[in-house]
């Protein structure tokens, strides 16, 4: 049976899919035409030569990137929810990503995020030097995670893990510490707890005033023009 018309997306689609499972070099035009049952001729007429190709998923994933939505009914809420969704599309990505940075567009990619944190660190009180400090914590706050965790799930398995060694100790009298240590990382919940633990100490003591409407504008205060 005849395939449907090839389309520029589906190319896209199917040649990312294939970098995030496998890396960027199992994109071959070769395989990424069988993968869609057409020829590679066909390939080169949706997207050009591969080259062509990863620029245009750099491209999709720089877009896709700024997507990203605050969601909460407070300031504090919704900068939680920017790094939670932020660290959710690196780590879905890390291939395309890499290949965002290696064609020197990172930061290109973090400047939706960090305009929707600069909208919630307005949104508390914060101006100036201290708004961008608040921005750039969290943004390194993200991203030094999700280095975190990449490394430890590629690392050598550890003998003794981390469990078996604290097994063992009693955390200076401090046995459910112990036991807790000794339990596997809910990464989630520790993202969670130390993101909210910085935008809390992050958030401490702005300069009060400024409304917060609860759907993401700011009423009029000190600072509204």
């Amino acid at each position: 049976m005849t395939r449907s018309a090839l389309t520029r997306d589906e190319v896209l689609d199917t040649a990312a899919a294939l970098v995030r499972e496998h890396g960027p070099d199992a994109l071959t035009m070769r395989r990424l035409a069988a993968e869609l049952g057409t020829a590679v001729t066909s390939i080169y007429w949706h997207v050009g030569n591969r080259e062509s190709l990863l620029d245009a998923l750099v491209a999709r994933t720089v877009a896709d990137l700024g997507t990203i939505r605050p969601r909460g009914a407070t300031p504090a809420e919704r900068i939680v929810s920017v790094a939670r969704a932020l660290r959710s599309a690196l780590r879905e990505r890390p291939h395309l990503v890499a290949m965002v940075h290696e064609r020197g567009l990172t930061e290109r990619m973090f400047l939706p995020a960090q305009r929707a944190l600069v909208h919630e660190a307005h949104a508390a009180g914060l101006r100036g030097a201290r708004a961008a400090r608040a921005v750039r914590a969290v943004q390194f706050q993200v991203v030094g995670y999700v280095l975190v965790e990449r490394n430890r799930e590629r690392a050598p398995a550890q003998s003794p893990a981390e469990e078996e060694l604290w097994r063992g100790e009693d955390a200076e009298a401090d046995g459910p510490l112990a036991r807790a240590l000794a339990a596997p990382i809910d990464t989630e919940r520790l993202f969670a707890d130390s993101v909210r633990a910085l935008v809390d100490g992050l958030l401490a003591d702005a300069p009060r005033g400024i409304e917060d409407a609860g759907d993401g504008s700011v009423g009029r205060g000190p600072y509204s023009q």
